[in-house]
């Protein structure tokens, strides 16, 4: 893999009209994943996250709360949005908010030159608009109401009447570009993925795009339009250019060059705006298209995606303080396959985490070195004659390094981290055969003690760097333990098995304690 290739990650910029839940943390983790790994690889990597700050919604849930819309923003980035990253432990490199002078500016210059160029033009629009969703419906996007809502048509994402609308506005000629959406897909079938998503997508624009009403003149929370301060822009055409403006379009051309095109990770419900949308936005300002779009699942709870509106939304503080933020990192990458739909429940989470990480990584790790602690005082002993059975593990630990990557470079998440849990499986079976702690009672089997001894160690070398992206707090407490020089996000993970270790542990507290749950 070649060193130094630009790996630039985002996460959607989220909506402050409300506190994050674990839907929103599940689409930070990953994104923060895939960075760290490619960062260890010796890529240069930079992950974007931020916040989505215009618009109808923001405006009118802050005049409901009697605050301004940039008051009310503010205060969700620094009480709610930002502390979300701690709680998960997000390593981000920036934190783009729509509101920041670097992002409004350079919309305007974005937005400028596709209006110079031809590519807006004035018309009227009517049509059914969820403010939810900021976003005009079709026919196929309502259903009936029930209950209070009986005969007004409704969301089918938010279950709540859809506002008809009348309006003189700005448009993008975004049916021009169908026919080049179409190709892009045909000759690069990664770029949007899953492949159900892909389907999906191609599907969409083969029944014929319309053109894109860009701007609204009924309120005023927003950027303006550069010629025409009386509208402001669509508050997702403003928002999807946060992912050019935050590395530097309009102002910094070495940093854009350097950091674009992304690799876009969002959650299903706003795929055609990423895979639609916004590369016809870029084809119109003759920018290179995103890396790629990948369209995660949702989060289910009860059956239910999960939702803030519908009483669903679970803060990642109410896990994190039972389990911990490594605990939460792991469970949700290896309990659903990075794509498709998980539910969560609290048994499951305290299964899994009792199960794979306390008696399986963390007992691993508390064992080897409590052994060679105890059988050689600490002092880390050299493989002078390995057996096959030692071999064997080495083999393990450079397939699933592999294997690891590999699954990594096409975003299966979930299963780099099931090819890494070979290894711990491997090793734990491999303890359970060896029996150090039987041949550690006849000198005579010295010499085995001390190969298997240093086969075990070596192994958990390899797993702390190979896990280091994904328990971050728990790698960082292992690689002291096992008197490691430097730090373990500082070893290359593609080659995690020529990882630089000590000669001498260290103790090691419970990686994993045990936790009692009232859930």
């Amino acid at each position: 893999m070649p060193d130094g290739r630009s790996f630039y990650i985002t996460t959607p910029i989220f909506y402050v009209n409300d506190v994050p839940h674990i839907g929103h943390a599940y689409t930070e983790v990953a994104a923060d994943v895939l960075a760290r790994w490619h960062r260890q690889a010796g890529e240069d990597a930079w992950m974007l996250t931020g916040t989505d700050e215009h618009g109808q919604k923001i405006l009118r849930t802050a005049t409901a709360n009697d605050v301004t819309p940039k008051q009310w923003a503010d205060q969700l980035v620094a009480d709610a949005w930002k502390p979300l990253l701690e709680t998960i432990d997000i390593a981000n490199d920036d934190f783009i908010r729509t509101t920041d002078e670097r992002h409004e500016q350079n919309v305007q210059k974005f937005l400028q030159k596709l209006y110079d160029d031809g590519h807006i033009y004035t018309g009227e629009y009517e049509g059914y608009y969820c403010v939810g969703c900021e976003e005009y419906k079709t026919e196929a996007q309502l259903e009936p109401g029930t209950g209070e809502y009986e005969g007004q048509p409704v969301c089918t994402i938010h279950s709540k009447p859809v506002e008809l609308l009348h309006e003189k506005n700005y448009f993008f000629r975004m049916s021009a570009f169908a026919d080049r959406l179409l190709a892009l897909y045909d000759e690069r079938p990664e770029f949007v993925q899953p492949e159900s998503a892909r389907n999906e997508v191609v599907s969409f624009v083969k029944q014929g795009l319309d053109d894109l009403s860009i701007s609204r003149s009924t309120f005023d929370w927003g950027v303006k339009v550069p010629w025409d301060d009386s509208h402001v822009v669509y508050v997702w055409f403003d928002a999807l250019l946060n992912y050019i403006t935050a590395v530097g379009y309009g102002q910094d051309d070495e940093e854009f060059r350097r950091r674009w095109p992304a690799q876009h990770l969002v959650g299903k419900d706003i795929l055609r705006f990423h895979a639609v949308i916004w590369p016809a936005m870029l084809m119109a300002a003759g920018l290179e298209v995103p890396r790629g779009v990948f369209g995660h699942g949702w989060l289910l709870v009860g059956g239910e995606k999960m939702s803030k509106s519908k009483l669903t939304g679970i803060a990642p503080s109410q896990i994190t303080d039972t389990f911990g933020s490594d605990a939460f990192r792991y469970y949700f990458l290896r309990a659903i396959s990075f794509g498709q739909d998980g539910s969560f429940s609290w048994e499951d989470m305290a299964a899994r985490y009792q199960a794979e990480l306390a008696n399986g990584f963390g007992n691993l790790a508390s064992r080897v070195i409590a052994m060679i602690t105890r059988y050689c005082d600490g002092v880390v002993p050299s493989a002078s004659a390995p057996a096959p059975a030692d071999h064997e593990i080495a083999s393990i630990e450079r397939r699933v390094t592999d294997a690891s990557w590999q699954a990594i470079d096409r975003l299966a998440i979930h299963e780099a981290i099931a090819a890494v849990w070979e290894l711990v499986d491997a090793l734990n079976g491999y303890l359970t055969v060896q029996e150090p702690w039987t041949l550690a009672k006849d000198p005579a089997n010295r010499e085995r003690l001390e190969n298997v001894l240093a086969t075990a160690y070596h192994g958990l070398g390899t797993l702390a760097v190979l896990l280091s992206p994904v328990l971050p707090k728990a790698t960082a407490k292992l690689w002291t333990a096992l008197g490691a020089p430097g730090t373990v996000q500082g070893q290359r993970i593609d080659r995690a098995y020529e990882a630089t270790l000590g000669d001498r542990v260290a103790p090691l507290e419970a990686l994993f304690p045990r936790v009692e749950t009232s859930e």
